[in-house]
């Protein structure tokens, strides 16, 4: 009972504090040691936020790991996991909407914080393509390609159809590279190329294609490869 009502104690002081002052002046272990303590309310939850930030290495790749990465680590269970994915689903769709409802060209930012922050920390690759009405605004955010450390499939043909399916007009083409650099490949821009001549004759036009990494990302426009 006594290191319960310790361990409560020290909750409302990390409370009060992050009440009072925001969240700035936390540890990452502090933050998120109050998080797993919503969803293990009667444990010290100090230890186990420090073994999951040593386990994964930071904080963004920890948000970013499967149910079944976190199932692996012993004494994280079902709500502590489901609160951990709960604190990534909200930032994820706060990012996402910060880059609705505008042109992605003058919204460029936006988009590549929501796409650095679902994409950026995946150890697996994972292609994704953002559809575009003819404003040049999201209407359909994708993932049609998941694979290995190092490769995905993608299919020219299909994103094509995908994009008459919802009358796309434009798309932006996303994927990124585990090993964290986001220089692209050859066959990145071989694959590329094959989807901009799909949707030429059609009158759909391939914005860029943008190649995530944990440091930061590569435009294939901005770089003179399409």
């Amino acid at each position: 009972m006594t290191d319960e009502l310790s361990s409560r104690g020290h909750r409302e002081r990390l409370r009060a504090r992050l009440l009072q002052g925001g969240g700035d002046a936390f540890h990452d272990y502090e933050l998120l040691e109050y998080l797993l303590g919503l969803a293990i309310p009667r444990r010290d939850t100090k230890p186990l936020a420090k073994q999951l930030l040593a386990e994964f290495g930071s904080l963004p790749v920890l948000l970013a790991a499967t149910p079944l990465e976190l199932k692996r680590v012993d004494g994280l269970g079902d709500g502590a996991i489901a609160a951990i994915k709960f604190v990534a689903a909200v930032s994820l769709r706060s990012l996402k909407t910060a880059a609705l409802d505008r042109p992605v060209l003058s919204g460029w930012q936006a988009l590549t914080d929501y796409l650095h922050a679902a994409m950026a920390h995946r150890v697996t690759e994972e292609f994704r393509v953002i559809f575009l009405n003819n404003r040049n605004v999201m209407i359909r955010d994708e993932v049609m390609g998941q694979g290995t450390v190092n490769a995905a499939p993608v299919y020219p043909r299909e994103i094509v159809k995908r994009a008459l399916e919802l009358a796309a007009s434009g798309l932006v083409l996303v994927h990124n590279h585990p090993s964290g650099d986001p220089a692209p490949s050859r066959d990145d821009i071989v694959m590329t190329k094959a989807v901009i001549e799909a949707g030429r004759h059609l009158g759909l036009s391939v914005h860029d294609h943008v190649i995530i990494g944990r440091g930061g990302h590569v435009s294939m426009r901005a770089q003179g490869l399409i």
